[in-house]
């Protein structure tokens, strides 16, 4: 009977220990998963901009946060807590729920990259070229790494690799624990734009007019897809397929597995750019454009659902957050549009022009804009 005893003992304490080193595992993986955290420029991998975390019907301004430049980096949000880069030169780590500063760690020139988390260590570049990476806890530089122009593009990762774009026109892949270099591919243009990743490969577009698909082990470049003109914005991927605006006044569809264009959308009145990024679902793609109208489009055909006009450019890359997308303007004001429709259904009026993109986690919508400061909203 004691025997029996102790094999039951053993049996229920080896449960424990695996159905805990389980959960582990699962938290792990949460920071790109789940709804509590936005990691990073777009909120995942593929860049669709699309949020996991619910706001409330009535949004309101929890609390504001002040830094002494202008922001222009896209907010990231991790296990309660906002991290945020401003012309400053600092990167500051704010409590997502009081707007409290916890610390700023202090780099070598503006930011205008938005960071990204990954491991308990946030990524970003800044204007003189270096790329930071910095202990979320201790806030001590782990190491950075030197390229030869400014970095505006946001990091991306897959496995142990940090994956970023610079102005030196050199996609950058590096160890993502100790900054070593594993591999640079040399575009013809500036890389402003985030690299979106799928499977094992990373589509990049810039300044040279192509969206490239480059292998994330070596840096073989699969294919390259010419887009006509040079692109600002990062490409959004949802089902093998990217998305993105161009500065030739397009927003353009390629398929990633045919390495051809699917679809361009042009309005046949306003020829304006597109800055911003795109949202995608399976049902939509959301762009906003410098022809002050937000785009709403069939992902397969690129046919045009609806639109809604402002009075001021959109460079802010939309978020699709349930039935609504949120985005601010040139003239500082944020907006939601209801999803299906475009009806706006809140409006909040922050008076300087909003560029960074918003950031939705835990319940709550992160913006900064260039009077400096940034904002908290949610339900009180």
């Amino acid at each position: 009977m004691e025997k029996l005893k102790n094999l039951l003992f053993k049996i229920v304490f080896c449960t424990i220990i695996v159905e805990s080193f389980c959960a582990l595992l699962v938290g792990y993986s949460e920071p790109i998963s789940n709804g509590f955290n936005w990691p990073s420029f777009r909120g995942n991998q593929q860049l669709t901009g699309v949020a996991k975390s619910k706001l409330p019907a009535d949004i309101e301004l929890l609390w504001t946060f002040e830094t002494e430049d202008a922001i222009e980096s896209t907010a990231a949000i991790y296990a309660g807590i906002v991290y945020v880069g401003s012309l400053d030169g600092y990167l500051y780590a704010v409590n997502l729920d009081t707007g409290q500063v916890k610390w700023k760690y202090q780099a070598t020139d503006e930011i205008k990259s938005s960071p990204s988390v990954s491991e308990n260590t946030i990524y970003f570049g800044d204007e003189q070229g270096i790329f930071h990476a910095v202990d979320i806890q201790t806030n001590q530089q782990k190491w950075i790494f030197q390229a030869d122009a400014s970095i505006i593009s946001s990091a991306n990762f897959i496995d142990d690799r940090v994956l970023f774009g610079s102005y030196d026109q050199y996609l950058y892949c590096l160890e993502a624990k100790t900054g070593s270099l594993i591999w640079k591919f040399e575009t013809e243009g500036y890389v402003h734009g985030t690299p979106a990743i799928v499977d094992n490969l990373v589509a990049v577009s810039g300044c040279d007019g192509y969206l490239r698909i480059i292998n994330t082990q070596d840096g073989v470049e699969n294919c390259r897809i010419l887009l006509g003109d040079y692109v600002i914005a990062s490409p959004a991927i949802y089902s093998h397929n990217a998305y993105m605006g161009t500065y030739g006044n397009q927003v353009i569809a390629v398929d990633l597995k045919a390495g051809k264009i699917l679809w361009r959308y042009e309005h046949p009145v306003r020829q304006f750019p597109f800055y911003a990024s795109a949202a995608v679902t399976e049902n939509v793609v959301i762009v906003g454009g410098r022809d002050k109208i937000v785009h709403a489009l069939q992902p397969k055909s690129g046919n045009l659902i609806w639109t809604y006009a402002t009075k001021s450019q959109i460079e802010s890359s939309p978020v699709i957050v349930d039935d609504r997308v949120i985005f601010g303007t040139s003239a500082g004001n944020l907006y939601a549009l209801a999803i299906d429709s475009g009806e706006p259904v809140w409006k909040f009026t922050i008076g300087s022009p909003i560029t960074a993109s918003p950031s939705v986690a835990s319940g709550k919508l992160v913006i900064g804009a260039t009077n400096g400061v940034l904002y908290c909203f949610g339900e009180k």
